[in-house]
């Protein structure tokens, strides 16, 4: 191949300068540096001649008859990073690098409903293997999406939006393209994903790697979603492969912040009675295993927000319950404001969980530990990670004195009864499915009726519970039980979800049905949005929907007559006998209809709605 340029861009292995320059700068965003521009002059100046000049023989080759190309090298670095499935709708910007997507070894595409199903099913397969990712068209297919990824934002949920964009020298000429808005500017959407990512690029062949590397790292890192615009011609730029791990560990804990919040925790801990509050970033930064040996080895209660349900085992002696402000049960609210030092990990107080921020928390009685710093009263320590400071913490309290804050006995409920054979209700609704759940199910709440009515209910070991009370876009959790489901699936995933939330979403019913996922779907069938009826407007006709057959949607959706089971529950022996017939059917779809009166509410949810009406 004497005579020929080798236009495959280098990867980060080629440069080790601007590699290590990469690494330093990645919690910036920034564009390549001329230095990694020029380093890459033959592949800019066959891209400026709107075309590249073919790779040398032996270059490396994606499955199937594909040359190695930038398009190939972003799936492998998903796939390294633990992705294999892609979701998405495909449109004419993005279908030849679909072609890729299907001959790819360890990643299948899922085709979705529409491109917010896809968002949503992607933000559900993050929260349970790590990372996300799926694939829109330019312009309409990605505006479609924002809403979903605005929501990983708000939730931090790491989340890699792809689009496939017109190619580079049809951008540069400004014609009036369809799927944009005609006026020549091609970058009017990617300034719009700016505002709900952490990084993002529109990737050109000299840097293109470079790039990708730079906004998967952030993702990782940040825990929030990026986006990578990937045109037409970039996706077919050969390319070499990774040849080294892409870098996401970036050290945040210096010795001198660890040693001194060790310190202090000497100084303020001894003799103060102690409890636990553990929150949501816990489970995102991957903590939770470190955050189990210092529960099980310190003995001290603890308590989660909704939000982190299900991050600590709530078989355990020492789980208490869930803390919601003024509206958590009597003994869980005493034990955590009454606590002469509260140790909160990776709290985040929103006004859904602490109903309307009525907590009654004193900073002088706080360990505080977040992501990058922690507290103790006023004295702040950075930089110090949330697992270093669990360790910290696990240790101090191993060597010292720390009794733990006594726990009143919970207010009794109601003995065990006969189930009745009135109109089901929603208390009875929640306790019946907490009491049918087995260990290491996935839940997903929607955020209404089913999220607070399954929220103070303790779930079994293993188990796995999904909401989104930050963002609360409604219809979230019907695709994302899709996602959860496909990133494990082992685990069998039970779907909570109102008849107002399921209209907006219910076209991906038809995907479940497609790739067999053998959810256990309980829609709570309450004659409209019965969480908007408690805030405001209980008899307002705008809180009324249209009344659906919902018996037929699964045959609707493809799933076959002998694929599937429906039930109808309108009582409480008709919920029991729903239950054991999906426990009995562990490879099957099953649709619960469950009927509950309109203005019936489940108390959590009331004692929020009440909050938040005072606003």
């Amino acid at each position: 191949m004497v005579g020929q340029f080798d236009t495959r861009v280098p990867g980060p292995q080629g440069r080790r300068g601007a590699h290590r320059y990469r690494e330093t700068t990645s919690m910036t965003e920034h564009s390549a540096t001329p230095a990694a521009a020029s380093a890459t002059g033959t592949a800019t100046s066959a891209h400026a001649t709107g075309g590249h000049v073919p790779a040398p023989a032996g270059a490396g080759q994606a499955s199937g008859h594909h040359a190695y190309t930038i398009g190939d090298y972003l799936l492998d670095r998903l796939a390294e990073l633990g992705v294999t499935e892609l979701f998405g709708v495909p449109g004419d910007f993005n279908l030849h690098f679909l072609d890729h997507v299907v001959a790819h070894p360890r990643i299948r595409w899922v085709g979705a409903a529409n491109e917010l199903g896809a968002g949503y099913a992607a933000d559900g397969y993050a929260r349970i293997r790590g990372i996300g990712a799926f694939l829109t068209t330019y312009g309409v297919g990605e505006l479609s999406a924002i809403n979903a990824v605005a929501g990983s934002y708000a939730e931090s949920v790491p989340v890699v939006q792809i689009v496939g964009a017109p190619p580079k020298e049809t951008q540069a000429s400004g014609a009036k393209i369809h799927h944009s808005l005609g006026d020549g500017d091609f970058r009017h959407f990617v300034r719009m994903a700016e505002e709900v990512t952490c990084a993002h690029a529109d990737l050109d062949a000299a840097t293109a790697t470079w790039e990708i590397d730079r906004v998967l790292r952030d993702v990782v890192f940040r825990k929030k979603p990026g986006y990578l615009m990937l045109a037409h011609d970039v996706a077919k730029v050969p390319a070499y492969p990774p040849s080294e791990p892409l870098r996401t560990d970036l050290p945040v804990t210096t010795p001198g912040a660890e040693h001194a919040f060790e310190a202090a925790l000497r100084h303020f801990l001894p003799g103060r009675r102690t409890a636990v509050l553990a929150d949501l970033l816990v489970h995102r930064l991957h903590a939770g295993e470190r955050l189990a040996r210092f529960l099980e080895s310190s003995r001290l209660p603890v308590a989660t927000l909704a939000w982190g349900k299900t991050l600590v085992d709530e078989s355990a002696e020492n789980f208490i319950g869930i803390y919601a402000g003024a509206a958590s049960q009597p003994h869980v609210r005493e034990a955590v404001e009454g606590a002469e030092a509260l140790i909160t990990l990776g709290v985040e107080y929103t006004d859904n969980t602490t109903a309307g921020f009525s907590m009654d928390l004193h900073r002088p009685n706080l360990v505080e530990v977040s992501r990058f710093e922690a507290r103790v009263g006023d004295q702040v320590f950075t930089p110090i990670s949330l697992e270093a400071a669990l360790e910290v913490l696990d240790r101090v309290i191993g060597e010292i004195e720390v009794p733990p804050m006594p726990v009143p006995a919970p207010r009794e409920t109601a003995a065990s009864r006969e189930p009745g054979e009135g109109p089901l209700r929603q208390d009875a609704l929640w306790e019946i499915l907490a009491a049918h759940l087995q260990s290491a199910t996935i839940v997903a709440a929607e955020q209404g009726t089913s999220y607070f009515g399954m929220a103070t209910h303790r779930f079994p070991a293993g188990s796995t519970f999904i909401g989104q009370p930050m963002w609360g876009s409604i219809g979230y959790t019907l695709p994302a039980i899709l996602g959860a489901g496909l990133a494990d699936p082992a685990r069998r995933p039970v779907l909570l979800i109102g008849d107002g939330s399921a209209q907006l979403t219910i076209q991906e019913l038809g995907t479940i049905v497609r790739e067999r996922l053998p959810a256990v779907i309980v829609l709570v069938n309450n004659d409209g949005y019965t969480v908007e009826r408690a805030i405001h407007g209980a008899e307002q006709p705008y809180n009324d929907i249209a009344t659906w057959n919902w018996e037929l949607a699964p045959r609707m959706f493809g799933a076959p007559e002998d694929g599937y089971l429906y039930r109808r529950a309108a009582t409480e022996p008709e919920l029991l006998a729903a239950c054991r017939d999906a426990l009995a059917a562990p490879e099957k779809l099953v649709f619960i209809e469950a009927i509950t009166a309109r203005d019936d509410v489940p108390r959590l949810l009331q004692d929020v709605a009440e909050a938040l009406q005072k606003k």
